[in-house]
Formats: structure tokens, sequence, C-alpha cells
């Protein structure tokens, strides 16, 4: 399931009716605002939506998967999900903190480039947690209540103040992030690792229709052999893997989070016909797909 837009998003988790400008491409506010209409007995169900998350977590009972990492959140954690990235939690009890949800358009006036070159911890392969001092929590909590204000004024340069204040809070992050993991942003410099990246960001794209490595590899221009060395040698997993996980991924959120019928599911997901979408989930996961969603 993907939400093009934020509101969308808004009213399937929050259940929230209240009217929305279609053209929304921000939204700051505070986690108990979000929070308050979740069922804290199913959480956030895994989604994937087609713009950013930002959040800071300052108290309560938190945890988070992302695509297949989870782990639970202390306070003063700060969690970026960037778009299109698998997003779910099952447990939310008591949270208060800030959060701010953005189209990546919305700051192309500000920014040069993507925002992934830009900043690193957009990049899909990144760590998206960062564990912060009180100091540097303090500063990115001002970040986000500027926003909040000038989001809830009226002034004529309201856009351009707020991607200058998002901006702001951007800044802010990297450099948090790069005094922890400078490493990762010097790795992700070599080729091999860019042409990796260049790979799983293709294959997120491209996975519902495109299942073989060999047409990835021509669309980087590379051979097939020499684009299943590179991946192996930076993920320890040959590429078709990435292929089959980022499937089974999509298929665990369609059978857990919908209601969709098993062949639509394999229709959506470009199986050709439901036994094999079935026969491909029981070979992965050692379960049918309605024992996945029975039990997930």
């Amino acid at each position: 399931m993907t939400f093009d837009t934020i509101a969308a998003f808004e009213r399937k988790i929050n259940h929230d009716n209240s009217p929305y400008d279609p053209d929304l491409m921000l939204l700051p506010g505070t986690l108990q605002e979000r929070h308050q209409k979740v069922d804290p007995k199913r959480g956030i169900p895994t989604l994937r939506r087609n713009f950013n998350l930002i959040y800071l977590l300052l108290g309560g009972l938190h945890d988070v998967r992302l695509d297949d990492k989870h782990r639970w959140l202390m306070p003063h954690d700060l969690v970026i999900v960037p778009e299109n990235m698998l997003y779910s939690s099952y447990n939310i009890r008591g949270c208060n903190g800030y959060c701010l949800e953005f189209k990546s358009e919305f700051m192309q006036p500000v920014v040069k480039g993507t925002l992934t070159e830009q900043f690193p911890f957009f990049d899909l392969q990144a760590e998206h947690v960062v564990s912060l001092t009180k100091r540097e929590s303090e500063l990115i909590q001002k970040a986000f209540t500027n926003i909040i204000e000038v989001n809830e004024g009226k002034s004529r340069e309201k856009n351009q103040l707020l991607r200058d204040y998002v901006h702001i809070l951007l800044l802010l992050i990297r450099d948090c992030y790069k005094a922890r993991y400078n490493v990762y942003i010097k790795d992700k410099a070599t080729r091999a690792v860019k042409l990796t990246s260049e790979y799983k960001r293709l294959v997120e794209e491209k996975f519902k229709e495109v299942r073989e490595v060999q047409q990835y590899a021509s669309m980087l221009n590379i051979t097939p052999k020499h684009l299943a060395d590179v991946v192996k040698s930076t993920t320890g997993k040959p590429p078709h893997d990435i292929i089959k996980n980022r499937l089974l991924l999509e298929a665990k959120a369609l059978l857990t989070s919908t209601d969709l019928a098993l062949a639509e599911i394999a229709y959506t997901l470009g199986f050709d016909d439901q036994s094999h979408f079935s026969h491909f989930i029981k070979r992965r996961t050692g379960y049918t797909p309605l024992e996945l969603r029975r039990n997930f």
C-alpha cells in the first residue's frame, strides 16, 4: 500500500477526517497529536508512502520497524524514514515529541541536487535512528518548534520560511549524523558502494515489473557478472536475493495491512497467478499467505 499524499496517510492511520489542502507537501506537529487516534492494539501497520518522515521521541513506549530492521526507541532518539521505505510500529504508548512529514519536492528550491546527495541519512541503506545527547535534542526540538510556529502563522513568506527552517533542521541532523556515521559517509563514496546503492534504488522503483538481474545490469550499463560481483562484495548477498527480499517485504505489507484477496495481491506484485505467489511466500517464510495474514 502506497500513499501519494500526506493527507491520505493521516486519514488512514489517524482516522483524521479534517479538511486538507490537496497540494499539501509539508505537515509538522507533535507525536501527541499524531498518535491520539492510533489504535494502541493495532499500532501503525506496515505501509509505504511517497514522502519523508522525521520524528524525535522525547518519552513514551515506541518501537519501529524500517524495512526488515526492528528496534525499540529511547528518549531523544531521532528517526528518519525516507520516502518509499516500509515503516511500521506495533507498540505505541504515551508518546511525546515532534514530527515532520514532507515531500522531497518541497525542498528543491533550497537544496542543491537530491536530498540523498546532500543528506546521507535519506539513503535507503543508511542508518535511520540517531540517539541524540540532551544538548543535541534541545537544538532539534527548537528547530521543530520554529517550523510548527511558522506553519501555524499567516506570514506572506510562509513557504519560503518553512523551507528555510526545514533546511536548518536537516543541517542540524546532518551535523549529528556525521559525528556518529562518518565511516558510512566515506564508504558510500566508493565506486562499489555507489553502484550497489544505484542497483538498490532501481530495485525499489521497479521490483514489481523487473525480476531479472540481467535487466538491471543493462540499465546500469554493466555486465550481469560485474553487477553480481559488486553487490555480493558490498552486501554479502547475490543481487537476486535483494529483488526477492523486496518482493517479500511488499507482500507482507499487503497481507498484513490490507484486506485484498490473495489473487489481487499476486496481480499487484506481478506474479503469473495466485499459486505462484503462494509458492513464493511459502518458500521464503515457511508460511502460507493466509498464515502470514493471520499471525503477523
